[in-house]
């Protein structure tokens, strides 16, 4: 019982907290979709990233990031082009233009963070929250993981 109590303890404060980020994001810039592609591409080497890692990584489902991306790229967020690598890849790239908007409305919503979260606690419960996440992200990974492809049966 005490892991469901935690469990609905972590979901609810979640809850709250997103619901107030929501609300605050500025989000006549780009929507916190549009930010979480652009977020998890700013943070990839050359601020490139293969599409089926960044379906990977988003919260949204794989068909609606396809759309997204498209719709980044005609507003020149982003680019698409093929993998020189693997032709059966496609990489999306942040454009420059893309990154001056990311970074103008990542301030604005760390500072928001800032206040809902770092002003709840303090740095050392921050630190110990953050390896709490982690350790449990990286539980679940383990756990879910998709078998070897060479493991007996």
């Amino acid at each position: 019982m005490v892991a469901v109590a935690a469990w609905e303890s972590l979901f609810r404060a979640q809850v709250s907290v997103m619901r107030t980020l929501h609300a605050e994001f500025p989000s006549d810039i780009m929507s916190l979709n549009e930010y979480d592609v652009l977020f998890n591409i700013s943070r990839a080497p050359g601020r490139q990233l293969r599409l089926k890692e960044l379906n990977r990584n988003v919260l949204i489902t794989q068909p609606s990031v396809s759309r997204l991306v498209d719709r980044l790229v005609a507003r020149g967020l982003v680019r698409k082009h093929d993998d020189p690598d693997d032709g059966r890849s496609t990489i999306v790239e942040l454009t420059d233009e893309g990154f001056a908007l990311f970074r103008t409305v990542a301030i604005r919503h760390m500072e928001a963070i800032t206040t809902r979260v770092g002003d709840a606690l303090d740095d050392a419960e921050l630190r110990e929250l953050t390896e709490l996440c982690d350790r449990l992200r990286e539980s679940e990974a383990a756990t879910s993981a998709p078998p070897a492809a060479n493991a007996h049966r």
